[in-house]
């Protein structure tokens, strides 16, 4: 039953930029802390993409605060964030919650408002719940195929499903956890 509600996200989207300021505000959210590999973009993009840069302006620009909290390394998610005023917490060991209230209080949300988005329940949906913040959970962008990776998408399904139950019209049937 905890792990039910540990694993279960509080909202699936399509994809980040579904995520906007009106959902943010819907949700009581004014600051979001970010998955970088597979939430924002592949493990291939090395400097972020135009879309995301465009999408984190919108945020920031609407009063929303944005972080990265990541689990690849620090060399990575400076590349990612190449120089722009964003806060990013690398090698994060996800779902440990250690950085959450730093990238928290980073976006101005320390006595709450913040909330994780992520592609993975055991990693983000996990590490939010622990760390007592909703998790916004989206498809990933380009699955790995690794069994170690299937298995994970495999152990996600019935807590997808289940969140699917309650609300069917998310438009994520066909992805990676309906295989």
């Amino acid at each position: 039953m905890i792990l039910r509600k540990k694993l279960t996200p509080d909202k699936m989207v399509k994809g980040f930029a579904e995520v906007t300021p009106e959902l943010c505000r819907e949700m009581g959210i004014s600051g979001l802390i970010c998955d970088i590999d597979n939430t924002l973009a592949t493990y291939d993009d090395d400097d972020m993409p135009a879309a995301v840069e465009k999408w984190i302006t919108v945020m920031k620009g609407s009063g929303i605060g944005v972080a990265f909290v990541s689990n690849n390394t620090a060399a990575r998610v400076e590349r990612f964030i190449g120089g722009r005023d964003i806060k990013g917490f690398p090698d994060a060991h996800k779902p440990g919650t250690k950085y959450f209230k730093a990238a928290a209080e980073a976006i101005g949300c320390k006595d709450g408002g913040a909330a994780v988005l992520g592609d993975q329940l055991l990693t983000d949906a996990l590490a939010a719940h622990r760390a007592g913040l909703p998790a916004i959970i989206v498809p990933p962008i380009k699955d790995r195929t690794g069994a170690f990776f299937r298995f994970k998408r495999w152990l996600e399904r019935p807590y997808i499903r289940r969140y699917l139950k309650n609300d069917p019209d998310t438009g994520i049937m066909g992805t990676v956890w309906q295989k």
